[in-house]
């Protein structure tokens, strides 16, 4: 039997990357599953890729949007029936400028899709769990979350307060059965790194090799992570036997943060 047989799970920004890598360790280990993003065509792309049959459901659903990542989680239980894990994956780095240059609509959205897209589906979550006294909530911050890089303030300054909501979070239920924590990733070579970061460096005058070196080189492991390594993680604080773990930041980065 699986370690998450019986379970429901709901991941948000899961056709790719990260959330892919949780969403398929989760059906490797008895969960149905819920993939969510914005793209109806990966959305169905990504569970042919499963092969999981009707352990996988997608939901198309835009973090940036309260009302769709909010049905997210009332159509996660319209389907499947019950709601146990809920992984608040998505975000991103949205743009980069120093504060005195930042605009209002790189802040924004930065704002929409990292922390905004966290509280939004965990309130809603917590409209389920608390009445049956049991679930995970599992958000995505970033070592960032600890750390400071000059340019990078709407990211950072989310991530932070990700960390925040989820301390909080866990002492509001945690009396209930119910457990909130956030994952740190390190520099993972996803997508959203190819996609963000040429911007970003360019931003911060170094190349994208430089860049990707000013996470790494900090590290004890000198590497990028790697998304199996992030949901290895995910796994861990999804089962019933980490119930005693809660209000906890797990960095995965290969030791960058010296605490």
């Amino acid at each position: 039997m699986g370690k998450l047989e019986g379970k429901v799970a709901v991941i948000t920004a899961s056709t790719r990357s990260i959330g892919r890598a949780i969403a398929e360790i989760y059906l490797s280990e008895g969960a149905k599953v819920v993939v969510s993003g914005r793209s109806a065509e990966k959305g169905e792309q990504a569970l042919s890729e499963m092969n999981a049959g009707e352990n996988a459901h997608f939901i198309a659903c835009d973090a940036v949007n309260q009302s769709e990542v909010e049905s997210l989680i009332d159509e996660t239980v319209k389907h499947f029936g019950k709601l146990d894990i809920v992984v608040l994956n998505a975000g991103g780095i949205m743009g980069a400028a120093p504060v005195a240059e930042m605009t209002d609509e790189v802040w924004n959205h930065a704002l929409d899709i990292n922390l905004n897209h966290t509280f939004w589906g965990m309130r809603k979550a917590l409209g389920y769990m608390i009445p049956q006294e049991s679930g995970r909530i599992i958000a995505m911050s970033s070592m960032e979350g600890k750390l400071a890089k000059a340019t990078l303030s709407n990211y950072t300054s989310n991530k932070h307060a990700i960390n925040g909501l989820v301390k909080v979070a866990a002492h509001e239920v945690g009396t209930l059965g119910i457990t909130v924590n956030a994952i740190l990733p390190g520099l993972v070579l996803t997508d959203m790194f190819y996609e963000s970061m040429p911007a970003t460096a360019e931003t911060m005058g170094v190349t994208l090799e430089e860049a990707a070196d000013m996470f790494t080189q900090p590290a004890a492991i000198k590497r990028p992570n790697t998304v199996e390594e992030v949901a290895a993680v995910a796994l861990m604080l999804a089962r019933d036997e980490a119930r005693n773990i809660t209000g906890c930041l797990f960095p995965v980065d290969g030791g960058t943060m010296p605490y």
